[in-house]
């Protein structure tokens, strides 16, 4: 096979403390995806980076901010942030992100 596998039961899950965790799976230099698990209630403080990223609601209710602006994502619901705009989360429901960036979250691996 000339793809990259990723296998679940195969993969680290790191706890990053107030109720979140990280799953990183299948990435290359130019993409990466992640799981994102929050607790309710949980905070992902506004911060910016220079990737693209796409993040998917697994489970849970988010109230998701970009440029100040509010939106509810709930499961199924998905949003693209374009590098460099600040944005932010809270967990309104306990659930899980499916975080795509590109390209790869390098700051990511040296943790």
């Amino acid at each position: 096979m000339k793809g990259i596998v990723s296998h679940h039961s195969e993969t680290a899950v790191r706890d990053l403390g107030a109720g979140n965790t990280r799953r990183i799976l299948a990435w290359n230099e130019q993409l990466m995806a992640v799981e994102v698990g929050f607790d309710k209630g949980t905070v992902g403080a506004v911060h910016t980076h220079p990737h693209t990223q796409c993040s998917y609601v697994l489970s849970g209710r988010f109230s998701y901010s970009v440029e100040g602006e509010e939106t509810i994502l709930e499961q199924g619901d998905s949003i693209i942030v374009p590098a460099g705009l600040p944005h932010g989360t809270v967990c309104l429901e306990p659930g899980m992100l499916l975080d795509v960036f590109t390209p790869c979250r390098e700051d990511f691996l040296a943790r």
